[in-house]
């Protein structure tokens, strides 16, 4: 059974992040469209929350549901990985991936509302937070190394850096454009 329970884990996975990459990029769309004239600015807005509804209720949460069951019986049925220091981090990522997931929802709840506490640059760049955690969790799940975890976190700050840079960029060209 173990095998088809990492199957649906993984295939899961990439349903949830699909749902929070694309949950980010609605919202920088919808805070952008509150730039835009009258009616537009509200034909958008509406369009915007009922996007961002469907595809939190239907797709993201079922999936991150989904992924904490899967990933829940994996560990029932191995509990052997609950010694390992790896799977400690995996753990810890996680963690620090569910508290972005509700987050996210509190934003989208809030842009529901008419709140936009956020720019699309700061939005870019919270975009790329889960980009970061998917890097950690999947090298910590494939190589089940913590040993060597100062090179990890070498890498994730330079991927992180990386990202920053590009956006900066991508911003600077925008509004030269712009």
């Amino acid at each position: 059974m173990y095998p088809y329970i990492l199957s649906i884990h993984i295939i899961f996975v990439v349903c949830w992040f699909a749902g929070l990459f694309y949950m980010v990029r609605l919202f920088i769309y919808h805070t952008e469209a509150q730039e835009k004239p009258e009616p537009d600015r509200r034909i958008l807005s509406e369009q915007f929350v009922i996007m961002e509804h469907k595809l939190w209720y239907i797709i993201t949460v079922p999936s991150m549901v989904l992924v904490l069951a899967a990933g829940i019986t994996m560990l029932y049925m191995l509990p052997v990985w609950l010694q390992q220091p790896w799977m400690h981090l995996k753990l810890m990522f996680v963690v620090l991936l569910l508290v972005y997931h509700f987050v996210c929802q509190n934003i989208m709840k809030q842009m529901a509302k008419g709140i936009f506490k956020r720019t699309s640059t700061q939005l870019r760049l919270w975009n790329e937070v889960s980009t970061i955690l998917l890097f950690a969790i999947v090298f910590l799940a494939v190589l089940k190394d913590a040993a060597n975890w100062i090179y990890g976190l070498v890498g994730l700050v330079l991927l992180s850096v990386l990202l920053m840079i590009g956006i900066k960029i991508y911003k600077y060209y925008r509004t030269k454009k712009g």
